[in-house]
């Protein structure tokens, strides 16, 4: 079995925050114009298109903390 295909390697660290991930990774395809799998199993779809959900997921979550950092000041909490 190939490393992260158990899907271990992307477990939520915040348990209550598993559906908001689910429905942010489903506006992010929105946005990105890339269709969903019809039942819901992810793995059918191409490497390119997973990879481009996931990066943009982090760009946004990076945008997110950036723009939290700098309404407090910067500081970490």
């Amino acid at each position: 079995m190939a490393r992260g295909s158990d899907n271990t390697s992307n477990q939520i660290v915040v348990p209550q925050a598993k559906n908001a991930m689910e429905q942010f990774k489903y506006e992010v395809t929105s946005e990105l114009g890339i269709q969903t799998p019809n039942d819901g199993y992810w793995r059918t779809m191409t490497t390119r298109d997973t990879g481009a959900i996931g990066g943009h997921m982090v760009r946004k979550m990076i945008e997110m903390a950036e723009r939290s950092l700098a309404g407090r000041g910067g500081t970490l909490r």
